[in-house]
């Protein structure tokens, strides 16, 4: 490669990023510019810093002190030109991986394959192609599922009230704090629930444990 690619890293612990960073700055066209551990300052960044490749878990603190940094990653994505995105992560769980695909995200990474796919996942994105780790791949086989469009990505109103959900709050409690109607409020927590395929309060609760939300 003749060029440096600038690469944005956003996660939230520390020791992610460092490895990260030592990962890709063992390779002479990789050049780490920022790193950003919420939401909040992965903005802030991304305004301020130039880059070619956001590698971003999916799993990060925002500003309303949830955990999902998949809004941010929506808004680099809606108009071109716009810096690749690399999604670095745990979740296995297949609507979801194709959700992020559907929202414009080129490559997924699972952690365990990080050391072995990430350089190449930044290739591919930048070469304008889609890659999925070994994990990933093995997640959508082991389903018999592949990636489908406009599965796993919540709105913004759906994911509130997951995680609202999540916390113990009833329908009826979320409608009064929210200012909607308790069906509504049913509605919302349905579809999140159908994007995300759990078909069970178990399976809820379960997907909930695997992002970080319980």
């Amino acid at each position: 490669m003749n060029s440096t690619i600038r690469v944005i890293v956003a996660d939230d612990h520390a020791c992610v990023r460092l490895g990260v960073r030592h990962l890709l700055e063992s390779e002479p066209y990789l050049s780490v510019v920022g790193e950003a551990s919420d939401t909040q300052t992965l903005a802030e960044l991304l305004d301020t810093c130039p880059c070619d490749v956001v590698v971003s878990d999916i799993g990060m603190p925002d500003i309303d002190g949830l955990s999902n940094a998949t809004p941010i990653l929506r808004r680099v994505l809606r108009h071109a030109p716009h810096p690749r995105v690399v999604v670095l992560t745990m979740i296995c769980h297949p609507p979801t991986l194709s959700g992020l695909l559907h929202l414009g995200v080129s490559a997924i990474v699972d952690k365990r394959d990080t050391v072995d796919a990430l350089p190449d996942a930044i290739n591919a994105a930048v070469a304008g192609r889609n890659y999925l780790s070994v994990s990933v791949q093995a997640a959508f086989a082991e389903t018999g599922s592949f990636p489908r469009p406009r599965a796993g990505i919540l709105s913004a109103r759906e994911w509130e009230v997951f995680c609202l959900y999540i916390q113990g709050r009833s329908i009826s409690e979320i409608a009064v704090l929210l200012n909607r109607s308790g069906k509504t409020i049913s509605t919302q927590k349905r579809s999140a629930m159908r994007k995300l395929g759990l078909d069970s309060e178990t399976a809820l609760i379960k997907y909930a444990q695997q992002i970080g939300l319980t």
